[in-house]
């Protein structure tokens, strides 16, 4: 199965689970009055509308490069993300934490937590069918680093903003699990207010998370340190090449990304060798990395006049 096709499986199972689990949960807070049960049933129903918006930035990133949208629209996939990261931050955060707050000040017993448990534990073995999902999208690319490292390099949001969705949301069913047992067995409501602020508090960070991954995206996020130095190490292969200035990148897909090279040649070349070692040095660059569709390159002949040469597929 493909990287996309992986990322678009994880995505349906994580809608299919929580649509399910979102109207359990609301029917459980109903007959129980659990204030934690009502916040994960926000929690899911949020995270149901977030994998439609997710798969709605896959499809509209696919689409291919118009006149109007030269470069195509890999971009529209960061623009939901974003979207869904303000959604957890707002909705399931602000709303969980909102209505703890309510049940602390205004604290009501749970007469019958059978509904809680049958319901908190269909969710937690759905959620943990949905987060093996995306975590196995996750791992495809995932090769030695660990998995923070790889968290923090990912530039799929269908992938690690799905997976820490999962992730949270199996930690929230923990502590809605622990407010309504502590809560029944010590006939506490408030710990069932403390449980569903917690979950608020979770999404919140979560959300705060994916902010800063899509925001950093969206603005022109270049490659890594160690992706730019193997890139000049290639340039500098090339016969022909006699200095190569830093690389510009930029990503405007989690598989498209543009660079710019700008490439002294040798004083001795024709404007036809010049021409061949570009393409030479094309081939070679996407031999390793094929994430990059669009290499711009310019090129100075000492003596030479300027040329520009462009390739984009």
């Amino acid at each position: 199965m493909s990287g996309h096709s992986s990322s678009k499986f994880a995505i349906y199972g994580a809608i299919g689970a929580n649509v399910a689990i979102a109207i359990s949960k609301f029917v459980a807070a109903y007959f129980t009055g659990s204030s934690a049960m009502l916040s994960e049933g926000i929690h899911s129903f949020v995270d149901s509308g977030n994998g439609f918006l997710i798969l709605l930035g896959v499809k509209q990133s696919e689409k291919p490069a118009t006149t109007q949208h030269p470069f195509g629209r890999s971009k529209e996939l960061y623009f939901w993300a974003l979207i869904v990261a303000v959604l957890v931050f707002s909705v399931g955060g602000g709303m969980s934490f909102y209505e703890g707050i309510e049940h602390l000040r205004h604290p009501a017993p749970i007469t019958d937590p059978t509904w809680n448990y049958v319901v908190l534990g269909l969710s937690i073995l759905f959620e943990g069918i949905s987060c093996t999902l995306a975590l196995k999208a996750f791992n495809q690319d995932r090769g030695s680093m660990g998995f923070w490292e790889t968290l923090r390099r990912s530039k799929d949001p269908s992938v690690f903003a799905i997976l820490m969705e999962d992730i949270a949301a199996l930690v929230g069913l923990t502590f809605a699990l622990a407010g309504v047992y502590l809560g029944h067995a010590l006939n506490n409501p408030y710990f069932d207010g403390a449980a569903s602020i917690l979950i608020g508090l979770l999404l919140v960070t979560v959300a705060i998370f994916l902010i800063y991954k899509t925001k950093g995206l969206l603005i022109g996020e270049g490659v890594d340190e160690e992706t730019l130095a193997s890139l000049q190490i290639i340039a500098r292969a090339q016969p022909g090449v006699e200095n190569v200035r830093p690389p510009l990148t930029s990503y405007l897909g989690p598989q498209d990304v543009v660079l710019a090279l700008d490439v002294q040649f040798e004083r001795n070349l024709s404007a036809a060798q010049v021409e061949q070692a570009i393409d030479g040095l094309q081939d070679a660059i996407r031999a390793k990395y094929p994430e990059f569709k669009r290499i711009f390159i310019e090129a100075k002949s000492i003596g030479q006049k300027e040329r520009m040469a462009s390739a984009a597929h």
